[in-house]
């Protein structure tokens, strides 16, 4: 019995896919509208139909990368709920580096083009889809340094984690880009990079802890 041709994803999906890589490749002002159209063989005026305009496209084209990646690579990284905070703060950098690391991740790739070109029109979906994420984080962090931590002390730490993460974006973007130079960075190694943010990360938040424990000095 012949095997039955899969149903192809719908016009608004086509579309979806299509252009989260083509924004996450070349960004917003260098992508045009027909290239996505032929890229998910349809025509502008279902754009027009689905999307309105090529603005809530890249919008919605964002959104659906975003949870498409959490899907994958869930935010907690399979860390149970009632493991220390160092484990599941350890968790969650592994998703997110993992979703950084992953070549069908266009979320990050699209935020790295939106800070080389930004257009402002992502705040508003970033506050309303990261703020969540970047609040667990913070609080983790704060379990980690116990209750006498400051609130800048807090947001300093989750700055150094981010910033880390971030480290090995513009890394792959490099290797995208500059193959010659960067093909052998081992920088771009995910798993390496992962375990050395981890225990970079929470060497230095321990550090702080007994820092914070001891009080200021006399």
């Amino acid at each position: 019995m012949p095997t039955p041709n899969p149903v192809p994803p719908k016009t608004r999906m086509r579309l979806l896919l299509a252009a989260s890589r083509i924004f996450a490749e070349k960004g917003f002002q260098e992508t045009t509208i027909a290239e996505i159209c032929e890229q998910a063989k349809t025509n502008i005026a279902s754009v027009n139909y689905h999307f309105r305009d090529k603005e809530s496209l890249y919008l919605e084209a964002w959104r659906h990368a975003f949870h498409n990646e959490l899907k994958t690579h869930p935010a907690d990284g399979g860390v149970s709920a009632e493991a220390s905070a160092e484990l599941r703060l350890a968790g969650r950098i592994r998703s997110l580096l993992a979703r950084i690391a992953d070549d069908k991740s266009y979320s990050f790739a699209i935020i790295h083009k939106e800070m080389a070109q930004p257009t402002r029109l992502l705040s508003e979906i970033l506050a309303q889809e990261i703020e969540p994420q970047r609040r667990q984080m913070l609080a983790l962090i704060g379990e980690c340094l116990g209750s006498g931590a400051s609130e800048r002390q807090l947001r300093f730490c989750h700055a150094s984690i981010i910033g880390q993460c971030f480290h090995l974006l513009q890394m792959t973007h490099l290797q995208n880009h500059i193959p010659c130079a960067f093909k052998q960075s081992k920088h771009t190694d995910p798993d390496a990079f992962a375990e050395h943010v981890i225990a970079f990360s929470l060497a230095g938040i321990q550090a702080l802890r007994v820092q914070i424990d001891k009080g200021p000095p006399c």
